[in-house]
């Protein structure tokens, strides 16, 4: 098997780490704030993706993949959505993608097959109450995918994984009683929500070469949610 290098930001918890676990057998670097339980042998870096300045580590050498996980769930009335609020949702949603890519477009460029698989949500695509913050910093993120799949083509593949609920620390307010996490499942056509393993696995398959005729796709891994209307 060749071995590749992937780079993965939020790769500490929820489908990060599941992406992380899934790719021990390549060189796997992971940047968040805090090391926490990784595999050993991943390489980690402190960094703070929603900080106005990032210092990131020079790395040698062609970089293989690169995704970028870190995220926000801030689910608030338009009305009580302060300027601050939509600020913080762009800077760690977005711009966090755009100077992380921007840093390590070099070393991606120097690969035979990149790619790059960012995150958006359902939210998106599927108008729905209280996601007014998320749901435009994460219409930026599907818009970069597609200007940078055009922009990059053909040396970097660049897609993007749309999930909906999906079980992980990040979500785990929405899900901690047995009644919201019902509630989560019965919206869903598949009557589930999703698994942080499941949408690690499309990661995967975007990273490898499995994928590669596959670019500027916003992808939709969502219990039907988006598409599926029950009768």
């Amino acid at each position: 098997m060749l071995v590749k290098n992937y780079l993965i930001a939020g790769g500490t918890s929820g489908i990060g780490l599941e992406l992380t676990n899934s790719l021990s057998a390549h060189q796997v670097i992971v940047f968040s704030r805090n090391r926490r339980d990784l595999p050993s042998g991943t390489v980690h870096h402190s960094i703070d993706f929603s900080a106005e300045v990032i210092d990131f580590p020079t790395i040698e050498g062609a970089i293989d993949g690169l995704v970028y996980c870190p995220g926000s769930i801030r689910l608030k009335p338009f009305k009580l959505i302060k300027d601050a609020d939509f600020l913080d949702d762009w800077s760690l949603n977005f711009l966090g993608a755009v100077k992380f890519i921007r840093h390590y477009l070099p070393n991606l460029m120097q690969s035979q097959n990149a790619s790059i698989v960012l995150f958006s949500t359902v939210a998106v695509q599927t108008g729905m109450p209280f996601h007014a913050s998320i749901a435009a910093a994460k219409g930026a993120v599907e818009a970069l995918t597609k200007s940078l799949a055009a922009e990059l083509a053909p040396h970097v593949r660049v897609n993007c994984i749309a999930p909906s609920l999906t079980a992980s620390p990040l979500s785990s307010a929405l899900i901690n009683t047995e009644q919201k996490l019902q509630s989560g499942k019965d919206r869903h056509p598949l009557k589930k929500i999703g698994s942080a393993a499941e949408l690690a696995s499309m990661a995967a398959y975007l990273l490898s070469d499995n994928a590669a005729f596959i670019t500027g796709q916003v992808i939709a891994v969502d219990g039907g949610m988006s598409t599926v209307r029950l009768l």
